[in-house]
């Protein structure tokens, strides 16, 4: 068992530090805050993002300078893993937090749980259409604590055998954020040097079981976004294996009016130009999470984000495949779209998460599954309860 008293977040990409940095400030008001920085943040073609969390102004930063990605997942689980050891035998955290289904992630719970130093997990229990899925479902068996997004997340973690009491909905973190700031997208787009009166977003990461399939894929999504005769802000895709055939065929785009293209977009900025887009098109989770909190219509494009959402739940998505016809058709029938939606939280995620860890009087490191029998009563009394 465990106090808790220092805490460690991890962040390795622009994505999890936008989820992750409302708890960071939250937690910091009843506990000793760290912040260990590595993967896609190090990499200047990806915009050097690790600057924008120094920018917010958070004390003891460890910048994992000596790190270089590569884009080769299992290289850089390894080599992320030797460096957190070194990380928490010095900072000798009492909780370690981790968002996520990324390899950075992935790390931080191996290092954690080999470490007995208790291991919270941000936004478990959810799946997709990639290998992401079965990461995400990795690290939730190796944390001791989960702060999900909905109680769909917390029933899956439960067949999982996770326990019941140690699985808290907090909803989606980053909406924190979204319902909070006030920006003024005309200074935005001042700022950004983005001349478009009318626009929409496209990010299209790659897929990394359909490696072959990228340059396919994406010629295809870019004839069809020529063809509508729209603009489009363009934000480069994560690291991943396949990244640099996006981002080649992104750069033939240079000199095309009617793109704008970002390595990457400061997170509070990137809301303002979403809140702001006729719509998001690509495979990102910003489509799935982030769009519908604003009702912006989103076009979801292959199986990256297959199973993140149901269209019960979520009615701003369509989804097509990498068909340059089958995406134009979606395209015209945008505004059809336009719905919101609560489905992954209302705001408060920082300040339940804060009550929640400054409840608990300690954090047990051995774990123990929950067998089928008992976790079967409990789902029952979930959906009588929640769902009826």
């Amino acid at each position: 068992m465990r106090d808790i008293n220092r805490i460690a977040f991890l962040t390795g990409t622009r994505a999890d530090y936008g989820k992750l940095k409302s708890l960071i400030r939250e937690a910091s008001k009843y506990f000793e805050t760290h912040i260990f920085v590595c993967g896609m943040h190090l990499l200047e073609k990806h915009g050097n993002t690790y600057q924008e969390i120094y920018r917010d102004g958070f004390s003891n930063i460890c910048c994992a300078e000596n790190l270089c990605p590569t884009g080769q997942m299992d290289i850089d689980l390894a080599q992320t893993i030797i460096r957190l050891n070194q990380y928490v035998n010095d900072t000798k955290p009492d909780l370690l937090v981790v968002h996520g289904d990324r390899v950075d992630a992935m790390a931080g719970a191996i290092s954690g749980m080999l470490n007995n130093i208790p291991v919270a997990h941000i936004e478990g229990g959810e799946v997709t259409g990639t290998v992401d899925e079965a990461i995400r479902h990795s690290i939730s068996k190796m944390a001791h604590l989960h702060f999900v997004a909905n109680y769909e997340s917390k029933l899956r973690l439960m067949q999982l055998g996770e326990q019941e009491s140690n699985i808290y909905v907090i909803g989606s973190p980053d909406i924190d954020i979204m319902l909070s700031i006030e920006s003024d997208i005309q200074e935005i787009k001042a700022r950004y040097q983005i001349p478009f009166e009318k626009y929409a977003i496209l990010i299209y990461h790659p897929v990394t079981t359909e490696v072959n399939s990228i340059r396919e894929n994406v010629e295809q999504l870019l004839m069809a976004t020529n063809s509508s005769g729209l603009n489009y802000i363009i934000i480069y895709p994560n690291n991943d294996l396949g990244s640099d055939i996006i981002i080649s065929k992104i750069k033939e785009l240079e000199g095309n009016q009617r793109y704008k293209t970002f390595k990457s977009v400061v997170f509070e900025d990137f809301l303002c130009l979403l809140k702001n887009a006729d719509f998001i098109i690509g495979n990102s989770s910003a489509g799935v999470r982030e769009a519908c909190v604003y009702g912006v219509p989103a076009i979801d494009i292959g199986s990256r984000q297959l199973g993140r959402y149901k269209k019960e739940s979520i009615k701003n998505i369509q989804h097509c495949y990498e068909s340059s016809q089958d995406i134009a058709s979606c395209i015209k029938r945008v505004n059809e779209f336009r719905i919101s939606s609560r489905y992954f939280g209302d705001g408060n995620s920082a300040n339940q998460f804060a009550c929640i860890l400054t409840s608990l009087k300690e954090v047990a490191v051995q774990k123990r599954f929950v067998d089928i029998d008992q976790t079967q009563k409990a789902i029952e009394n979930y959906i009588n309860e929640v769902c009826f």
